[in-house]
């Protein structure tokens, strides 16, 4: 249902009964799918890809061109996947000649404030909370959980239900099941209450936190601790996640949080 004080580009592909109100402002090569919500003063840009039954909130910007000097005007898009809330002033980035594309995957949600650099690639049950800052290049995991206020590093990985306390700074990989806190951002434990919330068991929770035992608080690096893990360890498809995780990190993974960081406070 189109308002008479919205713009829809005529080469806009718009499933009908998408609800569009006052003051939006849509280009062309867009699509929008069945059941989604955008609301008034949205300026939704060219390259935009959105799936079925989203709410798009006041003073969102999606699909602008890249805060990026090598953007030299290639077609790229956004891909925003099913059932996501993108709240109000989100601001989402078109891809680069890079990966060509930023994607955001089902039912995420988006906290006011939000920006998504290009080429960001989310997965499926993210949460970024109010004012999460996301520089280019990032990868985040499902169902992970960004605080508010947060700012995470180009290039940077987060695993799947990791948890990053509001106002971190992620300059390094966060690996899957973990929480980071404090400055700079550290290992505090595994995320047990978030797990036991999507059904992990009590056992799986014990292991992963034994697996972090050995990365964090024996004094090994990471090779050392990986070797063990590897050899020790019993196989499970979570011991095996954060084996690849850690196997494909460029960054590094956060460390631990240290005596000597806590002696400074």
């Amino acid at each position: 249902m189109n308002q008479p004080l919205a713009y829809v580009h005529p080469q806009a592909n718009i499933a009908k009964n998408v609800v569009i109100e006052p003051f939006v402002n849509i280009e062309k090569n867009v699509e929008i799918d069945e059941g989604t919500w955008i609301g008034s003063n949205v300026t939704i840009m060219e390259g935009a890809r959105i799936g079925k039954n989203c709410k798009v909130f006041p003073g969102a910007v999606i699909s602008a061109i890249p805060q990026d000097l090598k953007y030299q005007g290639e077609e790229t898009v956004v891909k925003i996947g099913d059932n996501c809330i993108i709240r109000e002033f989100v601001t989402i980035n078109r891809g680069t000649k890079a990966n060509l594309e930023t994607i955001v995957g089902n039912n995420c949600l988006l906290m006011a404030y939000v920006h998504v650099a290009h080429d960001c690639i989310i997965g499926n049950h993210v949460i970024l909370a109010n004012a999460a800052t996301l520089a280019g290049h990032i990868t985040i995991d499902d169902w992970a959980i960004i605080g508010g206020l947060s700012a995470v590093h180009q290039f940077v990985q987060i695993g799947a239900h990791s948890m990053i306390s509001g106002g971190g700074m992620a300059r390094k990989d966060v690996p899957p099941f973990t929480k980071g806190a404090r400055e700079p951002l550290s290992y505090v434990g595994v995320n047990s209450i978030g797990l036991r919330r999507r059904g992990f068991t009590n056992d799986q929770i014990n292991a992963i936190q034994e697996i972090y035992r050995i990365i964090y608080l024996r004094g090994l690096n990471v090779t050392q601790a990986v070797s063990i893990i590897e050899a020790d360890v019993p196989v499970t498809p979570e011991r095996d996640e954060i084996l690849a995780f850690i196997a494909r990190s460029t960054r590094g993974i956060m460390k631990g949080y240290t005596r000597q960081q806590r002696n400074d406070q």
